[in-house]
């Protein structure tokens, strides 16, 4: 059967970049976590901290539990981003990234001869010495090697770190039947569980039932895509425009008294209202949705004519915030999310639409739009935060750096917004 694709996995990713520039960290058991506290939890472990039973997810204080030594490294977000661009040039030496998934994880057609057991082997080493030649010795990489992707990325979980699998659809599902359910590609805990309800609990039983079956338990045409995926079938992906932009931030202890969140809350608005106006968009519609140390959540919403700069934003998230805070009044805020929606490019904007607005409020809305525009070419310049829309203390803005998502790799601007 042939093969047609590469998936390229990167292992214990941020800390292996940390340990890459870090020599006195090799070797270590070491986690990164996104500030330095007891109360949060791993965002990556190294592979001599997954020796312990720490991975993603787990609390530092129990983790430090389970290890003593365990060496906690505050993450730098920039430089997983300058690594995985390095990566990337690196692997488009030998074939061309056709999907970036993540951060840490990039899929590639095969080509021509690829497309044959031996050449794509030996291409996969090819691609795994470059890297650890230009880019850094111990940034290591899990390739899987299959006819569609789906089983290209079931590969490259087969054997870690730095592993090498192919994977036939005539293996499936012999090869991973030692696989959870959640190991696959699309089973998250929710699936997991509407499965075992069915009565499912192996690879080989979700391997057994039909598509018809399937498709029943996702309760969409998902589950007999998925049924075919397994079988090697290539699905074609529907690829989507963007429909939101937006920020969230779990604040430190000290930051989540309401006057100091609510600064947070200002300083995410305007890093998303930023990207907003870089990708030329405008939106109609904000979200800010709030969680509080005790566990309460709330959300408010705000529709509005359309705009982009930073003076409209600011007014309209101040009062989705204010009716939040005192509606219960609430104390001290643990997380905050800030979405905008509702996105028109700025190319898709009808002239006529103006026309019913008064002149004023229009100019006005131009101006406060060349203003923010002004401020970004400044905090590029200069550095971000060089100048700002009301108070913002040195002592905050640190927390505002730019923050990598599983699904989303930041540009490199986003680190001077």
């Amino acid at each position: 059967m042939i093969l047609n694709w590469l998936y390229l996995d990167l292992n214990s990713y941020f800390a292996s970049v940390e340990q890459q520039l870090q020599k006195q960290l090799r070797n270590k058991p070491i986690v990164i976590v996104p500030t330095m506290t007891d109360a949060t939890c791993a965002i990556a472990a190294s592979y001599e901290a997954k020796a312990y039973g720490i991975k993603t997810g787990t609390m530092i204080y129990k983790a430090k539990k389970l290890c003593p030594e365990l060496i906690c490294i505050e993450a730098n977000h920039e430089n997983y981003v300058t690594y995985h661009h390095k990566i990337l040039t690196e692997i488009n030496k030998y074939i061309p990234i056709e999907i970036i998934s993540s951060i840490d994880e990039v899929a590639c057609k095969l080509m021509g001869n690829q497309k044959q057991e031996n050449q794509a082997r030996q291409l996969a080493k090819i691609i795994k010495k470059g890297i650890q030649k230009n880019v850094g010795e111990y940034i290591r990489c899990s390739i899987g090697i299959a006819p569609n992707r789906f089983l290209a990325k079931t590969a490259s979980n087969l054997e870690k770190p730095d592993g090498l699998q192919i994977l036939y659809s005539k293996d499936i599902p012999e090869r991973i039947k030692h696989f959870k359910l959640s190991d696959l590609t699309g089973i998250g805990k929710a699936m997991e569980y509407r499965l075992n309800k069915s009565g499912i609990l192996s690879i080989p039983e979700l391997y057994n039932i039909s598509p018809k079956h399937m498709r029943k338990i996702w309760g969409n045409v998902q589950g007999e895509k998925f049924w075919y995926m397994l079988r090697g079938k290539e699905i074609t992906d529907i690829r989507t425009e963007r429909k939101t932009i937006g920020h969230s931030h779990v604040l430190e202890p000290k930051w989540r008294p309401t006057e100091l969140a609510e600064k947070v809350m200002s300083r995410l608005l305007l890093k998303a209202a930023s990207r907003l106006r870089r990708m030329e968009y405008y939106s109609s519609k904000l979200t800010l949705s709030i969680r509080t140390e005790k566990g309460l959540r709330l959300e408010g919403k705000s529709i509005f004519y359309r705009a982009c700069d930073n003076k409209k934003l600011l007014e309209e998230s101040k009062k989705i915030w204010n009716k939040l805070i005192e509606k219960k009044e609430i104390k001290k805020i643990k997380k905050i999310s800030v979405t905008l929606y509702n996105l028109t490019k700025k190319t898709e904007l009808q002239p006529e639409l103006f026309h019913h607005f008064d002149e004023k409020i229009i100019l006005n809305t131009d101006r406060f739009e060349k203003l923010s525009q002004t401020m970004d070419n400044i905090n590029t310049r200069f550095g971000r935060d060089s100048v700002t829309l009301g108070e913002l203390p040195n002592k905050i803005k640190s927390f505002s750096g730019t923050r990598i998502a599983f699904t989303r790799i930041p540009d490199k601007q986003e680190f001077h917004e």
